[in-house]
């Protein structure tokens, strides 16, 4: 196929090639060409032109597939416009010659579509080029329309199409003749012809006035009768033409000529109103005035269309300007009676007209127009409310009720989606009290229609979901009207709808609602429960609405429902019978009314108790089950008697027991089937009736049979429309599907149910519908634990309703009865059940295979679907061979349709549920039998069916399919070349299935081999074919194959034409397609963000451009850009996720190099919160930076010019994105370079560079969008704005400003912070939004940023002002939930704690240095005429102090295991109530840490055991926040109050530390850890805990554990600082017994013996689990196994040599730290204790100093060895080795030490021991010289191992070794006494002066080696003076006989 790579056709290549692949070598020679031609030179075009012409002009009479002309055509245009002219005129004439021939037979079909195809193409290219040619052409071309097939007449509309738009005004003399042929075929048979009919009309309207004038009403009609018995396409094009027409008729034009009267907006509304009332008659006055016609929903969908089209062409400021109008004409066409004539097609009237108002002002519409619409629309609520007469509300059947309550519904369900939509920016809506639309929303709440009021509560709930702080106040509002109006049913129904709904919306506003409210609300309910039978007039309404209230109530969860569980069970056990006896006199007594009531209150009860199950499933236990299967069994036993009761009392009961049995299903499929197992016979009777219609007159279907088929039947079944953006219009056409009905008052418990997701409004569906889907559910989950012999009756009872099932009704039947045997073969798949015995197969296969020859689709699609699943819970080889082998036959035998289509699914089915291994010995011949049925032409819906089942089996056969690739892709793609467009079911199938054989392939698409490379040939045309077809699901199934071509072989797919082709995908009026686009995006940005961002960038163009108008397009923001903007038009979750995904993954790759193209995005996208921004603080948000301002003043100024398509500015979803993403920005360049966060490193980057863009220079931006964001009318993006300004707080609050030495650079921004924290202080401010706030206040003012507290008071007055709601009791009333409160309150004392702890930390640092620089100082410098920062928290502390205590107090009962959950107080906690406890336990577990350590720096403060029980730091103000808790009892001491508050903070800390590692986070232990440290760095808590040396020990065992679980380095050395601590608080405790002990026996007499204190007493026993020693040992070992795992003795070997690593500075400072804990240990012991622990901590000493001065490290540790000798000199020094009790052992266990740090020295490869430092050697011996006795160091070995070191030491090459040698010699011989040192001095002097003597000759080459002279003559100097000071001669010369001079 290279070969076909040339700008001429290699004719000789194509000649060799087989027939068969003569035309892919063709497409791909033009594929080529359409390519090249743009790009090549224009002589090389020209040189060559003649013969390309000829080439391509001959290639007319080949008969290319469609495909191919199109390419064709388009290549003879470009060819034209970029060459010579010369043949151009040949060549029309050429095809004008082919068009005119007469030959209509197949085979010259192809070259007459071809030759229309290229004049289309020349013209619409060409334009006025062509001259007067265009005349006899389109003469030819209406001539060759009156007996054209479909496909000609398809191709002649659409090249009249192009024709029209080529030659624009100078084609005027024959639009008539075009419209008069078009009007022809937009009636046509064929719905392709229709569209493109449509489309040439749309056209036609641009160019011809006669159009929107003359031919007006005509062209309507026209249209009208086009949508008449249309599909989707079809009513799209014409909905697109109606309103282009409308709106062009209505726009004047500009160069018009003549006086022709201007069409009135009216008019045309009442022209499409017409066409939606009398949808089978026109718009011409005869029509109108005839009246005649029936409601045809497919012309009023298409009107529909028409409405939205006509607005979207006006444009949004037209709209904004005639909104009220719209509304009105919008919302009165339901007030006719015409347009509602029956309940199903008002549901279907209604959402036409919410379809309407829902997409044009959800997408036309800014924020500030939507309030306006909102504002309109609740008027009209008010004009229909008073336009209702006293008798329409005195009768709900009044014909003027009727016709008003739909338009309140969908007004009043229009208003609840735009508030919903807008969030807390609709505030204005509620505040304003002229314009607020609370009021009017709660009057419908009287209307004497259920509709109306349940459209009202909806409303409400919507209300309040967008404005949480409306729910508390709506809802006592609710109960005080329903309780003033009891004797309406009305009002007592209204308002029940009303609660029901706000409580059902709780769960989304995260603050919830107070838990009283749920009490009251209870109570209430019980009332209308137990007061509904004392006024019949009001006993059905009371009935359903206290347990509607009682349902609601449930969706508030476990918390609130638990305190009424038992009331609930009770009421639910009283609303059925209690025994047989009961409900036997309850049959014989009663009428018609009585059983009304009875039934609707048991089908309430049941529907409270599905609530409870579906949102309490915590309470669910077995006993609860247990309780309500009474009930549930006397519900199935009522069952039975309902149609003997029916029969008595009449049909009026139909629908309450219709009511009982569905509440009665829906709660047992809750339940698990094995409670109900001995009624399973009941429950199956009554299942099976209902969905086989055995008491139904009615042809009810169900409507879950599309669901329970797989999900890639979509093309089979159409349920592709289900994703399409008209998928709530387009639902009431659908065959069989109950979809498009539903509404909500077809079920009230809708009201307090979740909606489904990307639903505004819950649409249950109709009653009957609704009980037969429950019944096919439930028998689905009770057929799997049936008997096989009940399963077997099923089933052949079945087969016998289908047979006897009379003609009208047998598929309603028989699709019930698939759906219901499909979803019992998914229950026993998912729970891997079998199916039974080989009856029950045969029963079923026979069930199965009757409809496989149904002429219904959907109903042979699901016996295929449930063959399959058959063959998967069977899963027997024997029986899937029957199987496939029956199918084969039917195959090869029949010739019609319905059977080839129903087996070829069948087969494709059998293999997606068996897989490739289960079916492989029959994938031969079902692959055969599939290529051959998709070949047939004659009929494309056995190609649709066989290519359906082909890709199942493709996608199912994995490696076994391998074989089959090549000829099913060659299949692919010639059907691709060959199939007309027209056949879009067949294109899509063939998508399908290239996309199953790309996953065949998969990575090895990779690969070059010859055949590999064929097949991504082959894919990557295909691909090409799909993306040119005219329909989006085949556009969007080309989208996903090069999705999966990229991933496979990312190398071969082409991102310069695929990314520009997915831009421009980004408008299309298609979700699948967006969608698609989208999807690629995503996977693409993942891999090649980069490459796609600069391949967008390429598409750059005008966004003022008229072309663009309305139109996502590339700007100089990128995709970036384009994606933001489409977040605010995509209402699709799954889009919008993907969006996000997007944008995310470019961010990551792309926007730290990138920054000023982000920001100015991210600006772009939060301006929109400028005018907004309902602060009165904006105007300190420019303070530092005034130009800025200056220009969004003129950018805003500018924006505001006339535009009739205006850019709707970005939602506050959008807005809330777009401050997460600068939020993650950040976080991505902490990873990069330091230059992002030092402005002095970025400035000098810059100017070195001459480029570069680092964060820190838009620290401007950061703060501003910071600003616009945290004072937003929006409290989601205020809390985004917030968490922003808190991430830019810390990472910039130590960056130094280099202009201004000794201050930070965010100084400048203090006005901003200040001002963006106000808000959030005001007292209507939400409690989430003030606890962030005080987190940021916290961690300005911890950053130290201020350093005047002038400057800081601004945002420390916030939080002083934050202590007032501190002042607020706890049963205060609240907008909130007690937990929002507690959230609040907790925030603002965790924010002063933190305050505390940095004020406290700074003292300290002030306190040790008074000229600390700026860089050294964690927290800045705040000082302001000799004041701190303590001194603004001192004048709180006495008030917080208390609080914190109470927190902490709260802490500790909450944190009290669930078995202790009875010793919670009953009133609750100081902060919350006893119903909230499960759910403040995160809120106080994020608060107490800094609280505990704020409470331990306070009292380590003020000063442990030396204070009054209140604070002696200073009075509080007067008018201070007094204390919410009470001081402790006047009788408790001080002692005892500082004894219950260590134990309480050492308790608290303890539990915390001892949670696991994955309940605690590290900063909460470090925290922890801190507090014990301060709480013991004081003696009196010392004193506490020495006492108790239980506590001590348990404490010690709780840092020994952190030191085994926690990895921190920063946690270990906190740990060792608490150790040290503890072993501090036992020797005081210890010097104290001494004292005590001392005095005592002085006092009486006694000798004084203190050596037998201490642990181990006189028989020297340290007892684990009772010992500080050993637990402070166990803390120690661990430690220093941690960082040295070489002191492990049990360390296993491995066989390799360990590499010792160097440790860091951290790690060798925590060594240290042990080794000085170890050294405090022998202190603790008496003399015999000792002597147990000093060989551990003598090994654990010389094990620190082997490994930190190890030769194999490249430089010895030298703080742990310092640290090392330094315990040893104690050591050496301690008082027991001179003790006579213990010296012995002392003695030798310091010999020992002695000789092994001489073992240390002597390295041994195969030992690996590498030895130790010379230096460090000398240092530890030097110590042991001079420290211990000769009876220690003079044993004859160790002193003659001495004294070889020191030897060895000397002859060391190493300099420093020698002069370190020299030191501690001298330091021997001066210090030891002569009788000790004469040995050293004999045996290791002379060497060293025999060297000095020769120094005159070798004089010191360094430094080192002057200072070993200068040393060695000291030491000289120091034996000459030993030798002077003797007094024995002979001693002094026998010392000096050896010295030689």
């Amino acid at each position: 196929m290279e070969l076909a790579h040339s700008l001429l056709l290699n004719e000789e290549a194509l000649k060799r090639i087989p027939d068969a692949k003569k035309p892919v070598f063709i497409f791909e020679w033009m594929r080529f060409l359409d390519k090249v031609l743009v790009a090549a030179q224009k002589s090389d075009i020209k040189e060559k032109q003649k013969t390309l012409v000829k080439q391509l002009t001959n290639q007319i009479s080949e008969s290319p597939g469609p495909p191919t002309r199109k390419l064709l055509a388009r290549c003879l245009a470009v060819l034209f416009s970029v060459g010579d002219t010369f043949d151009l005129f040949d060549t029309i004439n050429k095809c004008n010659d082919l068009i005119k021939t007469k030959d209509d037979s197949p085979s010259y079909l192809p070259t007459k579509l071809t030759a229309i195809c290229c004049i289309g193409a020349m013209y619409e290219k060409l334009g006025r080029m062509v001259g007067r040619s265009f005349e006899e052409t389109v003469q030819l071309l209406i001539k060759a329309l009156r007996n054209a097939e479909s496909q000609g007449r398809c191709e002649v509309m659409q090249t009249l199409q192009k024709v029209i738009v080529g030659m624009g005004s100078a084609a005027t003399g024959c639009h008539k003749d075009i419209y008069k042929a078009t009007k022809g075929c937009m009636a046509d048979r064929v719905m392709s012809v229709r569209v493109a009919a449509a489309q040439c009309m749309y056209s036609l309207v641009q160019e011809a006035s006669f159009m929107t004038t003359t031919e007006l009403d005509s062209v309507s009609s026209l249209c009208l009768r086009a949508l008449d018995g249309s599909n989707y396409d079809v009513r799209c094009a014409v909905g697109k033409l109606l309103g282009h027409l409308f709106a062009t008729s209505l726009i004047p034009k500009q160069h018009a000529t003549g006086k022709k009267k201007q069409v009135t907006l009216d008019y045309l509304l009442d022209m499409l109103s017409t066409g939606f009332l009398k949808a089978n008659s026109g718009f011409l006055k005869s029509e109108m005035l005839s009246g005649a016609g029936q409601v045809n929903r497919e012309i009023r969908v298409g009107v529909t269309h028409a409405y939205v089209e006509f607005v979207k062409c006006m444009g949004g400021t037209w709209m904004e300007r005639n909104i009220s109008s719209l509304l009105k004409h919008v919302l009165y066409l339901l007030a006719n009676p015409k347009a509602t004539p029956t309940h199903v097609d008002a549901v279907y009237a209604r959402k036409c007209v919410q379809f309407i108002l829902r997409t044009l002002i959800g997408s036309l519409l800014g924020e500030k127009a939507q309030i306006a619409a909102a504002k309109e629309i609740s008027q009209h609520i008010i004009k229909a409310m008073n336009a209702v007469s006293p008798e329409a509300m005195l009768d709900s059947t009044h014909a003027e009720m009727i016709s008003g309550q739909h338009v309140l519904v969908s007004a009043l369900h229009e208003l609840g989606c735009i508030v919903q939509t807008l969030g807390t920016s609709a505030s204005p809506l509620v505040s304003e009290p002229q314009t607020g639309i609370i009021d009017p929303v709660v009057s419908v709440l009287l209307h004497p229609s259920p509709s109306a009021r349940l459209a009202a509560a909806w409303c409400l709930r919507s209300i309040t979901i967008a404005l949480p702080s409306e729910l508390t106040p709506l809802i006592d509002r609710c109960m005080e009207s329903m309780e003033k109006l009891r004797s309406s049913p009305e009002a007592v129904s209204g308002y029940s709808y009303a609660i029901a709904a706000l409580l059902g919306g709780v769960y989304k506003c995260p603050l919830g609602i107070p838990h009283s409210k749920g009490k009251k609300i209870f109570s209430m309910a019980e009332d209308l429960l137990k007061t509904a039978t004392k006024d019949s007039r009001l006993s059905v309404q009371k009935t359903q609405c206290g347990w509607l209230l009682l349902g609601a109530i449930m969706t508030l969860g476990p918390p609130v429902v638990k305190h009424h569980l038992p009331r609930m069970l009770l009421l639910w056990r009283n609303a059925f019978p209690k025994n047989k006896q009961e409900m036997d006199s309850e049959k014989a007594r009663g009428d018609a009314f009585t059983w009304q009531v009875t039934l609707e209150g048991r089908a309430g009860a049941l529907c409270a108790m599905d609530s409870f199950i579906r949102y309490c499933r915590e309470l669910v236990t077995e006993d609860v089950i247990r309780r309500l299967i009474i009930p549930l069994e006397c519900a199935l036993t009522m069952l039975q008697q309902i149609p003997a009761m029916i029969k008595t009392h009449g049909t009026q009961l139909k629908a309450s027991a219709a009511m009982v049995r569905l509440r009665l299903y829906q709660v047992m499929f809750l339940l698990p089937p094995d409670q109900y197992e001995v009624a399973y016979n009941h429950v199956l009777r009554e299942l099976v009736a209902e969905f086989t219609l055995t008491d139904n007159p009615s042809n009810t279907t169900t409507s879950l049979l599309r669901s329970m088929c797989h999900v890639d039947d979509s093309i089979i079944l159409g349920s592709w429309l289900q994703e399409t953006d008209h998928k709530p219009i387009e639902d009431q056409l659908q065959p069989n599907s109950a979809s498009g009905s539903g509404a909500i008052e077809h079920d009230g418990a809708a009201l307090y149910r979740r909606c489904p997701a990307n639903e505004h409004i819950p649409g249950p569906l109709p009653l009957g519908v609704n009980v037969i889907d429950n019944s096919v559910k439930l028998f689905g989950i009770v057929f799997q634990h049936v008997p096989h012999k009940h399963r077997l009756q099923m089933l052949q009872h079945f087969t016998e309703c289908i047979k006897h099932a009379s003609k009208s009704r047998q598929q309603a039947v028989q699709m019930n009865i698939f759906t219901a045997v499909l979803c019992a073969l998914k229950c026993l798949a998912d729970s891997k059940s079998g199916f039974g015995h080989s009856e029950v197969r045969k029963a079923a296969v026979q069930l199965v295979l009757g409809a496989l020859n149904s002429p219904s689709p959907i109903l042979r699609c699901a016996a295929g679907e449930a063959l399959g699943r058959i063959a998967q819970v069977m899963e027997d080889g024997r029986f899937i061979a029957e199987l496939s082998q029956y199918s084969f036959d039917k195959l090869n035998s029949a010739r019609d349709v319905v059977t080839r289509t129903g087996h070829s699914l069948a087969l494709g089915c059998l293999h997606r549920y068996v897989g490739g291994m289960g079916s492989g010995q029959h994938l031969n011949t079902s692959v055969s039998i599939l290529l051959a049925l998709a070949q047939d032409n004659t009929s494309p819906v056995v190609q649709v069916w066989a290519l359906h089942a082909l890709g199942l089996i493709a996608d199912s056969g994995g490696p076994m399919f391998r074989g089959y690739i090549e000829p099913t892709l060659s299949l692919v793609l010639n059907l691709l070349l060959s199939v007309p467009p027209s056949n879009v079911d067949v294109h899509q199938c063939l998508g399908k299935c290239l996309s199953a054989l790309i996953t065949s392939i998969g990575p090895e698409l990779q690969s070059n081999t010859n055949s590999i490379a064929a097949a991504r040939l082959y894919c990557l045309v295909c691909c090409a074919i799909m993306q040119d077809h005219h329909d989006s699901l085949v556009q969007a199934e080309a989208i996903s194959c090069l999705q999966q071509l990229h991933m496979f072989a990312p190398r071969h797919v082409n991102l310069t034409t695929l990314v520009p082709h997915l831009c421009e995908t980004l408008n299309s009026s298609h979700l699948l397609l967006r969608r698609a686009a989208v999807a690629c995006l995503r996977q693409l940005s993942q891999r090649e963000a980069s490459e796609i961002s600069e391949h967008a960038l390429t598409l750059i163009s005008d966004k003022d451009d008229p072309k663009n108008r309305g139109k996502i397009i590339i700007t100089e923001t990128g995709l970036e850009g384009a994606l933001f903007e489409l977040l605010d038009r995509e209402t699709d979750n799954k889009l919008c996720k993907d969006v996000h995904d997007t944008i995310i993954s470019m961010l990551h790759s792309l926007a730290a190099e990138n920054l000023t193209r982000w920001f100015t995005l991210l600006k772009d996208v939060l301006a929109a919160s400028i005018s907004d921004s309902s602060s009165p603080d904006a105007n300190e948000a420019g303070a530092g930076d005034k130009e800025e301002d200056d220009d969004d003043v003129a950018q805003i100024t500018i924006a505001e010019k006339e535009d009739t398509h205006p850019s709707v500015a970005p939602r506050w979803p959008t807005r809330v994105f777009a401050t997460d993403c600068l939020q993650k920005i950040i976080s991505d360049c902490e990873s990069k370079t330091v230059a992002h966060f030092d402005l002095a490193i970025a400035r000098d980057m810059r100017e070195t560079h001459g480029k570069g863009d680092y964060l820190v220079l838009h620290l401007t931006e950061l703060v501003r969008v910071a600003f616009i964001a945290a004072t937003s009318d929006s409290d989601q993006l205020r809390l985004a704005g917030l968490a922003t300004l808190q991430k830019v707080i810390n990472n910039f609050s130590m960056i130094a400003d280099p202009e201004v030495p000794g201050h930070v650079i965010l100084e400048q921004y203090q006005a901003q912070v200040g001002a963006a924290l106000r808000p959030a202080f005001a007292p209507n401010a939400p409690s989430d939004v003030t606890a962030a706030a005080c987190q940021v206040c916290s961690t300005w003012i911890g950053s130290g940023v201020a350093h005047d507290l002038n400057d800081l008071r601004r945002v420390h007055q916030l939080l002083v002002s934050s202590l007032e709601k501190l002042k607020l009791g706890r049963h205060k009333a609240s907008l909130y939930s007690e937990s929002a409160t507690t959230m609040e309150k907790l925030a603002v004392l965790q924010a002063w704690a933190e305050v505390y702890i940095v004020a406290i930390q700074k003292e300290h640092d002030h306190g040790n240095t008074d000229d600390k620089s700026r860089s050294e100082d964690d927290f800045g410098e705040i000082e302001s005429q000799g004041e701190s920062l303590l001194s603004l928290v001192q004048p709180e502390l006495v008030s917080l102090s208390k609080h914190w205590l109470c927190v902490l107090k709260d802490q500790v009962y909450l944190s009290l295991p669930s078995d202790y959950s009875n010793s919670l107080p009953n009133e609750g906690g100081t902060y919350y109530a006893p119903d909230t406890a499960d759910t403040v336990r995160p809120i106080y577990k994020r608060s107490w840490p800094p609280i505990l350590y704020a409470v331990s720096l306070w009292l380590n403060e003020c000063g442990f055991g030396n204070f009054p029980l209140e604070y002696t730091g200073g009075e509080p103000p007067a008018n201070h926040a007094s204390s919410v808790t009470e001081g402790p009892p006047a009788n408790m001491q001080n002692e005892e109050v500082n004894t219950d508050r260590f134990h309480l903070l050492l308790g608290i800390a303890v539990e915390a530390m001892c949670s696991p590692t994955s309940i605690q986070p590290l900063e909460t232990v470090n925290m922890c850890l801190k507090s014990v440290f301060v709480l013991l760095d004081k003696p009196w808590p010392r004193s506490r805990l020495g006492k108790k040396q239980t506590l001590a020990v348990e404490l010690l065992n709780v840092l020994h554990r952190l030191l085994l679980t926690r990895e921190s380095l920063a946690t270990h050395q906190l740990v060792l600082d608490c150790t040290k601590q503890i072993l501090r608080s036992a020797l005081e405790n210890l010097e104290e017994q001494k004292v005590k002990d001392s005095e005592f026996k002085v006092q009486s007499g006694h000798q004084v013996s203190l050596s037998v204190f201490g642990e181990g007493g006189e028989n020297g026993k340290i007892e684990a689990g009772q010992s500080v020693v050993f637990a402070t040992l166990e803390v120690c070992l661990c430690g220093l196994i941690r960082q040295m795992p070489e002191l492990n003795p049990n360390l296993p070997t491995t066989g390799f040599p360990l590499r010792q690593m160097k440790l860091s500075d951290e790690a060798c400072h925590l060594v240290a730290s042990i080794i000085n804990a170890i050294a405090e240990l022998p202190g603790l012991c008496s003399f015999a204790g000792s002597i147990s622990i000093l060989p551990t901590i003598l090994y654990l000493t010389t094990g620190v100093i082997r490994e930190a001065a190890s030769l194999s490290l490249q430089s010895p540790l030298q703080e742990p060895i310092t640290v090392a000798l330094e315990t040893l000199t104690t050591f050496c020094a301690c008082p027991y080795v001179s003790d006579p009790r213990s010296c012995d052992h002392w003695s030798r266990l310091l010999q020992s030490a002695i000789a092994t740090v001489l073992d240390f020295s002597k390295a041994d490869a195969e030992k690996d021991k590498p030895g130790i430092d010379e230096k460090t050697l000398l240092l530890a011996l030097s110590v042991f010289l001079l420290n211990c006795d000769d009876d220690i160091t003079g044993n004859p070995q160790l002193k003659q191992g001495l004294i070889e070191a020191f030897q060895t030491a000397w002859m060391s090459k190493n300099n420093r070794v020698k002069l370190m040698c020299v030191q501690k010699l001298t330091s021997i011989f001066q210090k030891m006494e002569r009788k000790k040192a004469t040995p050293y001095i004999r045996q290791c002097a002379p060497p060293i002066i025999e060297w000095l003597g020769g120094v005159g000759q070798n004089k010191p080459a360094n430094q080192d080696g002057l200072q070993l002279v200068i040393d060695s003559i000291a030491m000289l100097e120091t034996l000459v003076a030993i030798a002077e000071d003797s007094t024995n001669a002979c001693c002094h010369g026998n010392h000096l006989s050896n010295f030689s001079f």
